[in-house]
């Protein structure tokens, strides 16, 4: 019992630390309390986050804020299509001595910090996208046989333009998955835009402030990884994901007619620990069917594909998504919608 109190009162003192967070961030990005709430849930997970939204609506002044409130080291880097792999994880130099003597010196790339924003990622030729996949999954890299750890705690925020243009190439799925969430940033409405217009063209702007430290992020996240979580809520994220799958003995109907694949099992531990630090940041003791379905769309979309049939017929990922979420969660799913 006394363990079971102790953890409640840990929960509950994240919780308000976290608001605080919250609070800052939204001061200086405005009217994006949902790709606020995203990002946290991601970092809180220990994941990473994958940006996708047009040009000029704050992805960069978000991980920047980010950074601030949440005290971590960060690093931004532009990719673009000549960028190569030693210009992000850092390379072996040939130094000579005043004695004469030569010894290899290693000097780090960007990717030695806490938190990376990987800006157009999709701007970058696959071998370059390719080094951060070891960076993401391992925490690490090996350069010239020796692995070098990273920063801890280690993020990437990568941004990504929806627009399809010439001299980008998509991300390979392997990299994809790496991704805890999807966040699509999309265009304010007129009242948050206003908002926007009268706090950022002033004389003065908005600071953040910083509420947490890195120890207090890594804390964070081994706290959402001992938040209790029911039987019915594990079902539902088995059900879903499982129900994406198009050929399984499980998979839904809409999803063999619409999908060429569908996500596998890192998803549905994306799920677990998302529903939790939701649940968390919105001040509950425990995540509910409502977390499930909430995040059913930034987990899984960008784990699965529409097959050319269902391009063809103008369906989309975020439609199939939420009939599936509908056929496998039922009224819980129409209550959200």
């Amino acid at each position: 019992m006394a363990d079971t109190d102790d953890l409640i009162g840990e929960i509950e003192a994240l919780g308000s630390k976290l608001a605080a967070a919250r609070d800052s961030i939204n001061r200086r990005f405005i009217g994006q309390e949902r790709v606020v709430e995203l990002v946290l849930a991601a970092m809180l997970s220990g994941g990473h986050g994958l940006l996708v939204g047009l040009p000029g609506l704050g992805k960069t002044m978000l991980v920047d804020t980010l950074s601030t409130v949440m005290g971590l080291g960060s690093n931004r880097i532009q990719f673009t299509p000549d960028l190569m792999p030693a210009d992000i994880l850092g390379s072996e130099v040939l130094e000579t001595a005043a004695d004469g003597s030569r010894a290899f010196r290693f000097l780090e790339g960007p990717v030695f910090c806490q938190l990376l924003m990987a800006d157009e990622i999709n701007r970058a030729s696959p071998r370059t996208q390719s080094a951060l996949l070891q960076a993401m999954q391992e925490r690490e890299v090996t350069i010239a046989g020796a692995h070098r750890p990273l920063g801890r705690p280690f993020h990437v925020l990568a941004t990504q333009n929806p627009i399809e243009q010439e001299g980008t190439y998509p991300l390979p799925e392997a990299q994809l998955d790496r991704f805890l969430v999807q966040i699509d940033v999309e265009y304010p409405d007129r009242a948050t835009e206003r908002d926007i217009l009268l706090a950022t063209t002033g004389a003065t702007g908005t600071e953040a402030h910083q509420v947490f430290s890195p120890e207090d992020l890594i804390a964070a996240q081994e706290l959402v990884r001992r938040m209790p979580v029911g039987e019915t809520v594990v079902e539902a994220i088995l059900d879903l994901v499982r129900a994406c799958r198009p050929g399984e003995p499980e998979g839904s109907k809409l999803a063999a007619e619409a999908l060429a694949w569908g996500p596998g099992p890192r998803a549905a531990q994306a799920l677990m620990l998302t529903v939790r630090a939701r649940a968390l940041i919105r001040g509950r003791l425990a995540p509910g069917i409502e977390d499930v379905i909430a995040l059913a769309r930034p987990v899984l979309s960008h784990r699965m594909a529409l097959s050319f049939a269902a391009r063809a017929r103008g369906e989309t990922l975020q439609g199939v998504i939420s009939g599936i979420s509908r056929e496998v969660l039922g009224a819980a799913a129409e209550a959200a919608a």
